[in-house]
């Protein structure tokens, strides 16, 4: 029997109470229930600056890679800025590339103020197809959060159970075989400039 799946998690927001970091954690305990092990990857904690090609070995790059190249599976998370995803993901992304996403598992969520958190999930779903990883088809969004959290908990029983039915999938599918490799990926020139 193979050893139990790796899944780690970007949560994409610097907030203190981020409503996505609080999310992803519901996603992981889900993981570890099924018998995965589990790295909340926590960009406050990195020393991330805006991504350089001349310079990717800055900071904590290096950790980040490593960490995400680690996984079986991993879980982008994001609030929703301005209808996409937050600049602090895009950059730790920006330092990842095909040899920390090629032919993973990668899973979906995102956070809104307002009611319509879908746009940033299909732009993540874009960038991470480019990077020839597998994006589970169950995404999660969480819309309206200011009435869904509390004490630092995520207690809207549907929103609960669509971030979990994301951990549990991210363990269901942390090793499937992704073919054929996506068209955007194999004419991605330059990607890794």
């Amino acid at each position: 029997m193979p050893d139990p799946p790796h899944v780690a998690a970007l949560a994409g927001s610097l907030r203190d109470g981020s409503y996505t970091r609080i999310a992803l954690a519901h996603a992981l305990t889900e993981a570890e229930d099924l018998g995965a092990s589990t790295d909340l990857i926590d960009l406050r904690e990195l020393d991330l600056s805006v991504f350089d090609a001349d310079d990717r070995e800055v900071g904590d790059a290096l950790e980040l890679e490593a960490r995400v190249r680690e996984a079986d599976s991993v879980l982008l998370g994001t609030p929703s800025y301005h209808g996409s995803y937050s600049s602090v993901l895009k950059t730790a992304l920006d330092y990842c590339g095909f040899d920390e996403f090629e032919n993973t598992t990668v899973g979906l969520l995102s956070v809104s103020g307002g009611g319509f958190p879908i746009t940033p999930l299909d732009h993540l779903r874009a960038v991470s197809r480019a990077l020839n990883a597998w994006v589970i088809p169950h995404q999660a969004a969480v819309p309206r959060a200011s009435g869904k959290f509390e004490d630092g908990a995520l207690v809207d029983e549907g929103s609960r159970e669509r971030v979990a039915t994301l951990g549990r999938r991210a363990v269901e599918y942390a090793r499937i075989q992704p073919d054929p490799a996506c068209l955007e990926s194999t004419q991605n020139v330059g990607a890794d400039d």
